[in-house]
C-alpha cells in the first residue's frame, strides 16, 4: 500500500474508533469532534446497564446495550424510552420473573407476545425485541403516554403512576447522558 493510501486508512480507522471506543449506532463526526453530542447508542445503554445493574458480565451488558439500539431502530423507538422502560420494569435483571408471570428485562407478558413473535421470552435479544414490539404497537395506536401507560396496565389504563415512572426515568437517563 502507499504512504497516501496508509494514512487514508489510518484516518479512517481514527474517524472510526474515537476515544478507544467504536462510534455507535447514530453517532455523528460533529459528536466525536466536539460538535453536537453523539445520538444515544450502545455506549450510552451500557453505562445506564452499569449503573441499573452491577451484577451483569461485561458481555451481557454488550449483549443488552446492541439489543436495544437494534430494536429500538427496527421498532422505531427512542433508545432511551427503551432503557427507560426496561429500568422501570426490572432494573436491567435478564432473570427476573413477576408474580403474574412476565419475564425478563422488558417484564413481557407471554400471552401478549404469543400471536406475533415466535422467540423465547428467556433470551435477551428475544425479550427486548417482544418488549419494542409491543411497546411500538401501544404507542401506534394509542400515542406515547396512553401506548407507555398500556405497556403496564394493557388495555384498562388505571392511573398515570406507571407513566410517570418511565418518564422520571428517562429524564434521568437524559440527564446522565448528556453529562
Amino acid at each position: 500500500m502507499s504512504r497516501s493510501g496508509t494514512v487514508a486508512l489510518a484516518l479512517l480507522c481514527a474517524v472510526l474508533v474515537f476515544d478507544g471506543e467504536p462510534l455507535s449506532v447514530g453517532a455523528t463526526l460533529a459528536g466525536a469532534s466536539g460538535g453536537q453530542t453523539a445520538a444515544f447508542g450502545e455506549g450510552q445503554v451500557a453505562e445506564q446497564l452499569h449503573r441499573l445493574n452491577s451484577t451483569l458480565t461485561e458481555r451481557q451488558v454488550r449483549r443488552i446495550a446492541a439489543a436495544v439500539i437494534k430494536y429500538s431502530a427496527k421498532y422505531e423507538l427512542d433508545p432511551q424510552l427503551v432503557t427507560a422502560v426496561m429500568r422501570v420494569e426490572s432494573t436491567a435483571r435478564p432473570w427476573v420473573r413477576s408474580p403474574a408471570g412476565a419475564v425478563g428485562l422488558m417484564q413481557v407478558m407471554p400471552h401478549m407476545a404469543a400471536a406475533d413473535f415466535a422467540g423465547n421470552l428467556t433470551t435477551v435479544e428475544s425479550n427486548v425485541e417482544a418488549g419494542c414490539m409491543i411497546l411500538a404497537d401501544n404507542i401506534r395506536r394509542l400515542g406515547e403516554e396512553d401506548g407507555i401507560s398500556a405497556y403496564f396496565w394493557g388495555s384498562e389504563i388505571r392511573g398515570v403512576s406507571y407513566l410517570q415512572r418511565v418518564r422520571a426515568a428517562r429524564a434521568a437517563i437524559q440527564r446522565q447522558a448528556e453529562s
